[in-house]
C-alpha cells in the first residue's frame, strides 16, 4: 500500500504540474482572443444584430473561470500530496471534476457548432461591406478598412457587383494591387487555425481531468486505508 502510494503521489504531482502548465495557457489563450487585433476589430464593431461579441466575451469569462479552477485543482492536489490529507485530496477531486463538467459541454459545443463563430464573423463583415457599398461616406468605411489591414484580405466576392470601388478605397495597397484573398476565406482560414488549437487544448485538458480524479480518488483511499493500518493492534487503556 505505501509503494502504491508513494507511486501515485509522484504521478499526481507531475499531472498537477501539467494541469497549472494548462490553466495558464487557456487563461493566455483567452486573454489573447479576447484583447487580440483580429477579435476586437469585429466585436466593436456597433451593429444592432452584432452575434459574436456575444460570443467573444463569452468565451473569454469562460476561459478565464476554466484557468482559474485548474489552477486551483493543481494547488490543491500538490497541497494534498505533500502533507497527505484526505481534506485537501477530496477538494482536489472537486476542482477535477468540476474542470471536466466545464470542459465536455465546451468540447460538445465546439463540434456540435463549429461554423456558429465563424458565420457569426462573417455576418458582421458582410454587414459592414454593404453598407459601405452603399455608402462611400459612411464612417463603416473606416472599420472596413482596419479589417482589411488586419486579415491582410481584399473585399469579398458580391452577387450585387460594383465592388471595385470600395476596394480601392479600403483595401491595402498591396492587396488591392495584386488582387488579394478574399475577406470570407481569409477571416475562414484565419479562424480555423486558431479553433484548430483550441480543439486541441481541450481535448488535452480533458485528458488531464480524468487523470487527476483517478489519481485523487486512488490516493485518498491510500491515505484513508492506511491511516487505519497504521491504527491496528494499537488500543487505549481508559
Amino acid at each position: 500500500l505505501r509503494c502504491g502510494m508513494r507511486t501515485t503521489k509522484c504521478q499526481l504531482l507531475v499531472t498537477s504540474l501539467c494541469v497549472m502548465l494548462l490553466g495558464l495557457s487557456i487563461a493566455t489563450l483567452s486573454t489573447v482572443t479576447h484583447y487580440g487585433l483580429h477579435f476586437t476589430l469585429l466585436s466593436n464593431i456597433s451593429l444592432e444584430s452584432n452575434s459574436y461579441r456575444v460570443i467573444h466575451h463569452a468565451a473569454f469569462y469562460f476561459g478565464i473561470c476554466l484557468s482559474m479552477t485548474l489552477v486551483l485543482a493543481a494547488l490543491l492536489s500538490s497541497a494534498a500530496t505533500v502533507r497527505e490529507s484526505q481534506l485537501l485530496t477530496a477538494m482536489g477531486f472537486f476542482c477535477f471534476a468540476l474542470a471536466f463538467c466545464g470542459l465536455v459541454p465546451a468540447a460538445c459545443w465546439r463540434y456540435t457548432h463549429s461554423t456558429e463563430v465563424e458565420d457569426s464573423m462573417m455576418d458582421v463583415y458582410d454587414l459592414v461591406y454593404e453598407e459601405v457599398r452603399r455608402n462611400a461616406s459612411s464612417f463603416r468605411r473606416h472599420e472596413l478598412t482596419a479589417i482589411h489591414e488586419a486579415f491582410l484580405c481584399c473585399g469579398k466576392h458580391s452577387p450585387f457587383g460594383d465592388t471595385a470601388n470600395v476596394e480601392t478605397k479600403t483595401c491595402p495597397s498591396s492587396q488591392a494591387h495584386s488582387a488579394g484573398q478574399d475577406c470570407l476565406q481569409g477571416i475562414r482560414d484565419f479562424l480555423k487555425k486558431h479553433m484548430d488549437f483550441v480543439s486541441t487544448l481541450l481535448g488535452v485538458a480533458i485528458g488531464f481531468m480524468v487523470y487527476g480524479m483517478i489519481l485523487t480518488s486512488f490516493l485518498w483511499f491510500s491515505i484513508h486505508f492506511s491511516s487505519n493500518l497504521d491504527r491496528k493492534g494499537k488500543y487505549i487503556l481508559r
